[in-house]
């Protein structure tokens, strides 16, 4: 009778955790998806697929065309490509299957990390990871990007150590993890750089410890050998660390300054305090558990929260709004990394030593574009540092004020999260605004629906250049901003496709120079774009030194066609 009631026990448990999975797997996914029905970003979306779309055809970055970014989800979208025909709806699938896994990656993570707590872990888990509905890894931005892969690969590593460690670190599995490592390397370059280093130190640190975790080090250090060989073996090495080092640094890498300006927002203080008094609660050592102090505690913890959910109603603007939910992070990051270091003095551990591990791999990300453009797609790195923040904190009388503020951070969370991700401040630099929402006739883009007239004014340049321009003649965009080459299937014969600061390293004479030796015959300058802002600098002077070659053809809706002169 007993052992019969166990075993439906655990059939009911696994059950459970199976719905739980099911649904934190399918809700982002579906998010997603949804977001893709009615939003379209078409210098992002066209830079990773037009991209694909070059590769897929046998060009190879770095080596065939300036290109400052890493490759795999480049190379990740052009096997979409080659395996399943041009249609960007299956690119979309892939962003939603991926959101959904990032999910049920930090839950299996956030289950591991809870577990040793008196905290309901699978409560608590489920509570952190409801947020991730709007603001997992594809949340904010819904199409493939190379943050979200990185996330996503970030997320895998961290569940892998954490069930190594849980088997004793078996050497063939422990290796084999470590080659796994140096992927997010070759997703985002500083993303990954800094999750390597951090890990790397983290695991000589635990290493001390149990001398098998080293063999994450050797396995790390093998696969960053297999793919600087594969690298070298088919675009060269050199033109490798230019584009993505030299390049991509000299172009978008901010100044110290800069980025612990993070840090120094004098809106930061009070919520600073206001955490910092509430850990004070709960660690300050006493003979005695006071409950009550406790729940002081959790409602000093809950303030933050509450002020990023008041700001929905008493700030005028979107901006000021979802400025109040980003100032979370700093206050988060900080008070993440002073439990880690505390929890330490018990020993380290690979759950011990995964915020540290984060942080690396967040404030690499942080590179880019600083807090407000770099955390999209890190929210589940901060969920999983919360959780840790949660284990820092727990004792015998701590179980209940804890879970209740989780449940008010959950519903918070929840809340502006949602909002942060439908009112699209995130994108705010491009023009989302239109009175009706209009979808493509186009195979390749059907399932791609936007606000405005981009897409009929596309279309019209589509049909123009099918009927007028012969598949064989090179064409020079400027400064390109559409899925052209993704669209016609048409050979991408210019290096330069999407121009800005970040992507072209050539002048205005540089580029007609170029446009003369790669014999462009045509010239399309798209007028009015959806980014908010001119791209290229110098547009007027590159116009002018284009014009003693070329004449205008055509005056489209919302394009110029110039052809060569005889």
């Amino acid at each position: 009778m007993i052992f019969k009631a166990m075993r439906c026990r655990d059939r009911n448990h696994k059950l459970v955790g199976f719905l739980l999975g099911a649904f934190l797997f399918t809700a982002p996914a579906a998010f997603v998806l949804w977001q893709n029905t009615h939003l379209t970003v078409l210098w992002d979306l066209s830079y990773i697929l037009e991209n694909a779309t070059r590769i897929s055809l046998g060009q190879f970055p770095y080596r065939d065309f300036p290109f400052p970014y890493a490759p795999l989800t480049f190379v990740i979208q052009a096997a979409i490509i080659k395996l399943l025909g041009r249609a960007v709806f299956h690119h979309y699938v892939y962003a939603a299957v991926t959101a959904g896994l990032g999910s049920l990656l930090t839950w299996r993570i956030l289950l591991r990390v809870l577990a040793a707590g008196r905290l309901p872990a699978r409560l608590t888990a489920f509570l952190l990871c409801l947020p991730l509905v709007f603001l997992g890894i594809s949340g904010i931005f819904p199409h493939p990007f190379y943050d979200s892969d990185c996330t996503l690969f970030v997320l895998f590593c961290a569940w892998l150590l954490l069930r190594l460690e849980s088997a004793e670190f078996p050497a063939m599995a422990t290796f084999s993890c470590g080659t796994l490592l140096a992927v997010p390397l070759f997703i985002k370059q500083n993303t990954g750089l800094a999750f390597l280093v951090s890990t790397a130190v983290c695991v000589v640190w635990l290493g001390l410890r149990r001398r098998r975790a080293v063999l994450l080090l050797a396995g790390a250090a093998t696969g960053v050998a297999v793919a600087l060989a594969i690298i070298q073996g088919t675009v060269g090495l050199r033109n490798y660390l230019h584009w993505t080092i030299e390049f991509a640094a000299s172009r978008r890498l901010p100044g110290l300054a800069t980025m612990l300006g993070v840090y120094r927002d004098s809106a930061l203080l009070w919520p600073a305090l206001a955490l910092a008094a509430g850990l004070a609660v709960f660690l300050v050592p006493r003979t005695r558990p006071n409950a009550a102090l406790r729940w002081i505690g959790a409602a000093l913890l809950t303030l933050p929260f509450l002020a990023a959910l008041a700001a929905l109603y008493f700030q005028d603007n979107d901006s000021d709004r979802v400025e109040a939910l980003l100032r979370l992070w700093p206050v988060l990051l900080v008070a993440s990394l002073v439990l880690a270091l505390w929890q330490l003095r018990r020993g380290a551990t690979v759950i011990r030593l995964l915020p540290l591990i984060l942080l690396g791999g967040i404030h690499g990300a942080f590179l880019s574009q600083q807090l407000w453009g770099s955390t999209y797609a890190l929210w589940p790195m901060l969920m999983i540092l919360l959780a840790s923040i949660l284990t820092a904190l727990d004792d015998e009388s701590a179980a209940v004020p804890l879970t209740a503020f989780t449940v008010f951070a959950c519903v918070a969370l929840v809340v502006t999260g949602g909002y942060y991700a439908l009112s699209h401040e995130r994108l705010d630099y491009v023009n989302l605004e239109g009175d009706t929402l209009v979808r493509s006739n186009l195979p390749a883009l059907r399932g791609l629906g936007m606000r405005g007239n981009w897409l009929p004014d596309f279309e019209e340049l589509v049909a123009y250049s099918e009927r007028e321009i012969p598949r064989g003649d090179a064409i020079l965009e400027i400064p390109g901003e559409d899925l052209f080459y993704f669209t016609t299937g048409r050979t991408p014969q210019f290096p330069v496709i999407l121009m800005d600061n970040t992507v072209n390293p050539y002048s205005a004479m540089q580029l007609a120079e170029l446009a003369d030796r790669r014999n462009v015959r045509w010239i399309i300058v798209k007028r009015e774009l959806q980014l908010q802002e001119q791209p290229l600098a110098f547009r007027p002077q590159l116009l002018a030194l284009l014009s003693h070659n070329f004449e205008l053809e055509e005056s489209l809706n919302n394009y110029d066609v110039y052809r060569r002169k005889e």
